[in-house]
């Protein structure tokens, strides 16, 4: 038996969707086909991808490993269907790129390296700043195009933005922590539970506003720029967190578990995109990148 790109294609439906009807209605397909396609796959892999339960399905740890994988050469595949596409014109020039902290290590990465691969003969250089500085600079000239968190631009007048990433917020929790054992958590557990913030991107203050609706200012146990800390410390029950989806994973450095759980009441999103100057011409370096970016967008929307 091999790996079909059927069978990626499947495969990511059902992890983006969370469940196999909905892939399969993403899909226009039978449900079967889609569970025949994750069991041919679980066979190949000798893993378990899926844990399955009452509301559906969660990937697991050997599932987001792959997961990322099949989304990259489903990726591939379509950039490299484009660029033959093209002929014979290669890219050339410069690209002055922007990035935030949040985005460098969970967007910016695999988008980039992709694009050095296709298009080798372009000269990249990046700047990581705050959204706010990356827009001055945007504005100003001095960048092509910038990978960031565009729920909140500030000059949305003089920028264009495309939506790349649409990221819920959750909680994210030590494996034995009380609130595990129940069924649903309202934000009113989280109230009175030391937090663990993320100080980068707007990150404290979405959860700072959130916990703040109840009347007492949140009881912040640590402030940190670093992701991977927050997972050590709500892994080692420092306290808890809430954050996107898109920098979860279910394990700290050190190898301890950690739980991702939703919670009932309306959670902000987080949108990360592209964003460069409206009303003006960007390089055709640049214009590959969005590109780029938009072929791994279309793969994970499927």
């Amino acid at each position: 038996m091999s790996l079909t790109l059927k069978q990626l294609r499947y495969f990511v439906a059902a992890a983006n969707q969370g469940s196999v009807s909905k892939a399969a209605h993403a899909l226009s397909i039978s449900q079967s086909a889609v569970t025949e396609a994750i069991k041919e796959l679980e066979a190949f892999l000798g893993v378990q991808l899926f844990l399955r339960h009452s509301r559906g399905m969660t990937v697991t740890p050997e599932g987001q490993q792959f997961l990322r994988h099949a989304i990259s050469i489903l990726a591939e595949v379509t950039n490299a269907s484009r660029v033959v596409s093209a002929g014979s014109r290669r890219v050339t020039g410069r690209l002055n790129l922007g990035v935030t902290s949040l985005t460098a290590g969970y967007v910016l990465s695999d988008v980039l390296s992709r694009y050095r691969r296709l298009n080798p003969d372009v000269e990249v250089t990046a700047v990581e700043d705050t959204g706010e500085y990356l827009e001055h600079l945007i504005v100003g000239g001095e960048l092509d195009v910038a990978v960031m968190v565009t729920t909140h631009l500030r000059d949305s007048q003089a920028l264009q933005s495309e939506i790349l990433e649409v990221s819920p917020f959750r909680l994210w929790l030590p494996i034995d922590h009380r609130l595990n054992r129940q069924q649903s958590i309202a934000l009113s557990d989280v109230a009175g539970e030391p937090l663990i913030v993320l100080d980068v991107d707007e990150m404290e203050q979405e959860a700072v506003k959130l916990l703040s609706a109840f009347g007492e200012r949140p009881r912040i146990a640590f402030r940190t720029r670093s992701v991977e800390a927050v997972r050590s410390l709500v892994a080692t029950g420092a306290g808890v967190a809430l954050l996107p989806d898109l920098v979860y994973r279910p394990w700290s450095l050190e190898g301890d578990r950690i739980h991702s759980r939703d919670v009932s009441g309306a959670l902000p999103v987080v949108q990360v995109g592209l964003v460069w100057r409206r009303g003006l011409a960007i390089p055709d370096a640049a214009r590959e990148f969005v590109a780029v970016a938009q072929a791994q967008h279309d793969v994970k929307a499927r």
